[in-house]
């Protein structure tokens, strides 16, 4: 099962810290996959959930592009990593219930049904924290939460 830290986080938010690259880093090392927010503006690449905060190269993700789910926070965003040559992990949503991620998993909403292809998002909004370690037992693709070292 993929573990995914949300923006990074592991152990509970970190608004402080989501979506660094260096913290984005920190998740990557220790084996997780991570999931990130991601803009183009004026031709440049962003991290940040809100508003842009942190200008990333492109090499950056595609060095890790099989470690990230790239969550496209605007169109101009969509379009690049969808219409690239190479291939990347990237989805948009708002609040649909699921959205297909580009290489087909269904990115599932918080407290919606799932099958083996989801990922199931943030399950601490609806399941208590002392029962995140019983998650790895589902039968889904992956599990994207900030508290993703809690589970494994």
């Amino acid at each position: 099962m993929k573990l995914i830290a949300h923006r990074g986080n592991l152990s509970g938010p970190n608004p402080l810290k989501e979506n660094n690259p260096e913290y984005i880093d920190e998740a990557l090392k220790l084996g997780y996959d991570a999931e990130i927010d991601v803009r183009v503006i004026d031709n440049k690449l962003y991290f940040g959930h809100d508003e842009p905060q942190y200008e990333v190269e492109m090499l950056w993700v595609v060095h890790r592009k099989d470690s990230l789910w790239i969550h496209c926070k605007n169109l101009k965003s969509l379009e690049e990593f969808s219409s690239s040559r190479i291939e990347f992990n990237c989805f948009w949503h708002q609040e649909d219930y699921f959205t297909l991620t580009s290489e087909k998993y269904i990115w599932t909403y918080p407290g919606q049904e799932y099958t083996s292809r989801s990922v199931i998002v943030m399950p601490e909004n609806y399941t208590p924290r002392n029962q995140l370690k019983n998650l790895t037992k589902l039968n889904c693709y992956g599990i994207c939460s900030d508290y993703v070292g809690e589970i494994n």
